[in-house]
């Protein structure tokens, strides 16, 4: 585990502990195994990524009633895991590489009835995104750190940017930019005025950036994803500024949806009303249909999306990314919502602000300005 601070492991594997322990009694399970990245380093707060495109890595993670903590890989991974990814706690067991897959190798050194978020013969199936929710007290001390980084990051290219310069290079610089501070990078898009303007997700091209431009992330270390996107005006259309207002005041009122719906046992859907009427209240009935408005975050880039029907419970405290668009404008940061308090995470102070009411006037947070050249 990366993590270097003792209290912090042991208050982490205690959370984890008290979690799957309840999981197990509740199914009737003895053992659950976590392959898939997320999960993995939601358990071990370590990485068994080697090839980013995989979507199981190299290792297993689990836990056992009668073993404890345990990990199980190939005999190329077992000594680096031990010595760089992983905590004391966890016993490393490795099968040959040549000898065995991940899953029979997990399944032959597990006893009694068990689940895995991966495909292993004769387990129960497991989706990881509930025991996720919500965040931990060492899950949120390590957002804030990611999200303090994957801002500075961000801001740090945003203000270096000319309009000359195509998307392509600014998305390299970003990709640069998060690697110095210790993050992956699974979402860069770049979107110069015209085609911000065109598309919703506006992946880097050499097109150059002209009048204005949109920088928006999702970056990832030790399992968390933090997403924001941040706006540089050089010679704005008249009508930006405008449509930056309408989708932070969505933005804001999806946040204090959130915070009722935590406080009330809602649903994303709920959360989802808010918003579709925000955007009636805004003048852009109908909006919502051309993007998706976000949703919960944490162990993945979003765990649910906030949708008609999406009957997921909104659990706090837990991370937030709602990403509200208006034909050219976004505003999108990363908020850890308690019942009674919002945390902007993707932030640093040194970019400028505004206090923006939800549509209903009762709830405010800070959402992030256009910024141009010269501040």
């Amino acid at each position: 585990m990366t993590d270097d601070d003792p209290e912090r492991v042991e208050m982490h594997l205690t959370d984890r502990r008290e979690r799957l322990d309840e999981y197990l009694d509740r199914e009737g399970l003895d053992a659950v195994w976590f392959a898939r990245p997320n999960s993995f380093s939601w358990l071990t707060g370590g990485s068994n990524v080697v090839d980013h495109h995989a979507d199981v890595g190299v290792a297993a993670a689990g836990y056992d009633r009668d073993e404890g903590w345990r990990v199980v890989t190939d005999n190329i991974e077992a000594d680096r895991l031990r010595d760089e990814e992983l905590p004391a706690a966890f016993d490393v067991e490795s099968a040959a590489w040549y000898e065995s897959s991940l899953s029979e190798a997990v399944a032959e050194r597990t006893e009694g009835r068990a689940a895995a978020d991966f495909d292993v013969p004769g387990f129960d199936a497991l989706d990881a995104t509930e025991l996720r929710q919500p965040l931990s007290k060492t899950d949120a001390e390590r957002y804030r750190e990611l999200g303090r980084d994957v801002a500075s990051a961000v801001e740090r290219v945003a203000r270096e940017i000319e309009p000359g310069d195509t998307e392509h290079e600014v998305a390299a610089g970003l990709r640069i930019s998060l690697a110095t501070r210790n993050a992956n990078a699974p979402v860069v898009l770049v979107g110069g005025a015209e085609r911000a303007q065109s598309y919703r997700h506006y992946t880097p091209t050499f097109a150059e950036l002209g009048d204005y431009a949109l920088l928006s992330v999702t970056a990832e270390r030790g399992g968390l994803y933090a997403s924001t996107t941040r706006t540089v005006a050089f010679d704005p259309p008249s009508w930006l500024q405008d449509r930056h207002e309408k989708s932070m005041r969505v933005e804001a009122t999806a946040l204090g949806a959130t915070r009722e719906a935590a406080r009330e046992g809602g649903t994303a859907a709920d959360v989802f009303d808010a918003i579709a009427a925000a955007y009636e209240d805004a003048g852009e009935p109908g909006e919502w249909r051309n993007h998706h408005q976000g949703g919960a975050a944490g162990f993945a880039g979003r765990e649910w999306f906030a949708s008609p029907n999406e009957d997921r419970p909104v659990h706090a405290p837990m991370a937030y990314a709602y990403n509200p668009t208006v034909r050219g404008a976004k505003s999108e940061d990363t908020v850890l919502v308690t019942e009674d308090s919002t945390e902007l995470l993707t932030e640093t102070g040194e970019w400028p602000t505004r206090t923006v009411e939800s549509a209903d006037g009762e709830f405010s947070v800070e959402r992030h300005a256009i910024l141009a050249p010269e501040e």
